[in-house]
């Protein structure tokens, strides 16, 4: 009886359970920094890809009628995204079945390279191009770059002025930077940079966007590998002291990684292994002798940064990838910027087709490299999960199936192993950058203002100008997104009203069938989706610095002279959070003296208990005291490399405890009370 039921009614989860197990025996217990592992590992789950794909074509659309009909086009039009959607996870997967780490060859170079005479040590020139970043967000990377790690008559600071302020001029005098400006703003970014390069003479150009903060080792881990010849970039990852509006709006700050780890911590380092790295701005330094070669910063497309990349690619010049955290800065701030910077970085990619040293024309490129430089992902991953959302949709109130439909049983047969065996893998290579619910909801809320940029970009190219992300004190503008609020409620709508009229039997658009039941599940699935992309529209207020956590001990006088002993728990350049042992007995607005070992002598003033209550943590301001020669070395101590806001695991309870609170609680004031 048993066995008759499982041969009956479980063999199509076969495959499915054969998938998994071969992850949770084999694969996950291989080292996944391996090549050898990962290349299995991609090797069968584009086993099982291809499997799907061949029954999708043989059994689910060649079979259609071709009348001609809706159906019939509906069928093929799915089927075509489907395939777009192939490629990408190929080439996904091509990159991913390696990996490179460069630390140890970091190391050995370092050691060799900096054995020489400090005279012999070449010269760098240090960009940093501004447009309308305030001081509070220039003076953090002014000062971080002035305190590198690296001779002082070795290296150069040029802060590139294209909104050419009077104010700035004197703040790098009395810094020791060099201010430049231009006459004019022609070719934006990479025009503003290429004029540097007429007043700058170093052998190398180390690039930092306004609101990036090099850490102090940042010259001594990357020049070194410019001893091979071949070398035109390193570029480093982007890390961030802040959090993006997606952690915030979703009241994940402290358990979600920011939404760029996955390519920094893991894609890159994949696509260094294949030797097709690319630049990404800022974070970066090249080879001055390679930027003369190409003629300078490329300002054929908005993002100068590829294209620079693809230039000297055509000329033999490589890009290395170290990754390593060896800066830190702004990520958006609130969904202005993020779009605004998506939307650059989306338009620039495909820009790059169409022209004639981009990756389809571009002399010199191996095919290999033509192939991975396409920008394949940019075109097809805003459509793909836009036909996700609208498949079900669809079906509900025309009848049409995205598919000759065959039986639930094959789609659970086929489609289910593939599936599975693609998170498992996500799971297995991006353990903590990965998780399907909330990676959907993200990509579901950018493709609504994203998928238009796509369309445009394909359509007219050229004529959009360069934008630059907003920043800083002059960014404290926190909007409801309502165009992409009500975009996910009318879905979410059609979808719902869908399932509601197809219940009803004299309303039912659709016949007695199977998929009448898997297109109820999907759509299900929609609104789940949806519903978690919805609260990334509501803006949440947040600080423009934000606390760095910290444990240093320190010794706090008091204006009555009394000392405590005290642990510094909370760090930034507005103020801190003393932690003490017992009732300090300070009273709010009392002026205090902090003492810590590494860090200079701070003058605050009490603001209040982190709790409202009188023995606790004790929160600090320094805002009329932190100033001058103070505030550049807290800079340089916070921001240069001794803290991070990393987040390197992810607690998938509180992950969903956090969407629970930000739809039902009052989120706020409860993260208030636990960061307190």
């Amino acid at each position: 009886m048993v066995q008759h039921l499982l041969d009956q009614e479980l063999w199509p989860l076969a495959p499915t359970l054969f998938v998994a197990g071969i992850f949770f025996v084999f694969i996950t217990n291989w080292p996944r920094q391996r090549s050898w592992a990962r290349t299995l590992a991609c090797v069968f789950v584009l086993a099982v890809a291809v499997r799907y794909l061949v029954w999708r074509l043989l059994h689910t659309v060649l079979p259609y009628p071709a009348d001609g009909s809706f159906g019939f086009l509906w069928t093929w039009f799915v089927f075509c995204i489907e395939l777009g959607a192939f490629a990408d996870i190929l080439l996904f997967l091509v990159v991913m079945s390696r990996t490179v780490d460069r630390s140890a060859e970091a190391d050995r170079l370092e050691r060799a390279f900096f054995a020489r005479p400090v005279e012999d040590l070449p010269v760098v020139d240090i960009f940093i191009p501004t447009y309308n970043e305030p001081l509070d967000v220039l003076e953090r990377t002014i000062v971080g770059a002035l305190a590198l790690d690296y001779p002082r008559d070795r290296f150069k600071v040029y802060v590139l002025d294209d909104k050419r302020r009077d104010w700035l001029r004197a703040y790098c005098e009395e810094k020791g930077a060099i201010h430049v400006t231009r006459p004019d703003n022609a070719h934006a970014k990479a025009g503003n940079m290429n004029n540097g390069l007429t007043v700058a003479s170093g052998a190398f150009v180390a690039i930092f966007d306004a609101d990036f903060v090099p850490y102090r080792n940042f010259l001594r881990r990357t020049l070194p590998f410019f001893t091979d010849p071949t070398i035109g970039i390193v570029q480093t990852p982007q890390h961030f002291f802040n959090k993006d509006p997606v952690q915030a709006n979703l009241a994940l700050e402290k358990v979600w990684p920011d939404e760029q780890r996955l390519f920094f911590d893991e894609m890159a380092a994949s696509r260094d292994a294949w030797d097709v790295s690319f630049c990404c701005g800022s974070c970066s330094i090249a080879r001055r002798s390679a930027l003369d070669a190409i003629g300078g910063f490329p300002h054929d497309s908005i993002t100068e940064d590829l294209l620079t990349t693809l230039a000297m690619l055509n000329l033999g010049y490589k890009t290395r990838y170290l990754n390593e955290r060896l800066s830190m800065g702004l990520a958006a701030e609130n969904l202005k910027g993020y779009f605004v910077q998506r939307g650059r970085w989306c338009r620039g990619g495909i820009q790059t087709i169409y022209l004639h040293n981009g990756p389809l024309r571009g002399p010199g490129l191996s095919l290999f490299q033509r192939v991975m430089f396409i920008p394949l992902s940019w075109l097809m991953q805003y459509t793909v999960r836009f036909v996700i959302l609208i498949v079900p949709a669809v079906y509900l109130w025309t009848g049409a199936a995205p598919l000759y439909f065959t039986g639930s049983q094959d789609i659970v047969y086929y489609q289910l192993p593939v599936l599975t065996a693609y998170f498992l893998l996500m799971g297995w290579l991006t353990p903590t950058r990965y998780l399907p619910l909330v990676s959907s909801a993200v990509g579901t809320f950018a493709t609504f203002r994203m998928l238009p940029v796509v369309v445009s970009s394909v359509v007219k190219p050229f004529g959009v100008p360069f934008r630059v992300t907003p920043k800083g004190s002059g960014n404290e503008e926190s909007a409801f997104d309502a165009y992409t609020f009500f975009s996910i409620a009318f879905w979410i709508a059609v979808t719902l009203l869908g399932l509601i009229v197809n219940i009803v039997p004299e309303w039912s658009r659709i016949g007695d069938g199977e998929f009448s039941v898997v297109s109820a599940y999907w759509a299900a699935l929609n609104v789940l989706v949806l519903m978690v992309a919805a609260l990334i529209c509501f803006e949440k207020a947040r600080p423009l610095l934000d606390s760095f956590s910290t444990d240093e001990p320190a010794r706090v006088t008091t204006g009555a002279e009394r000392v405590l002993s005290a642990r510094v728990v909370g760090l930034s350049l507005d103020g801190g959070v003393a932690a003490f042992a017992e009732d300090p007995g300070l009273r709010s607005d009392e002026p205090i003296r902090i003492e810590m070992e590494r860090f200079p002598q701070l003058e605050a003033t009490v603001t209040g208990t982190a709790r409202g209550r009188r023995c606790g943590p004790v929160r600090v301001s320094f805002s009329y005291h932190l100033q001058g020669a103070c505030r550049d070395t807290m800079i340089v101590r916070l921001y240069t490399g001794s803290y991070s806001q990393d987040i390197r695991k992810i607690d998938k309870s509180a992950i969903f405890g956090g969407l629970w609170t930000r739809l039902f609680g009052r989120s706020d004031r409860g993260l208030e009370r636990k960061e307190g």
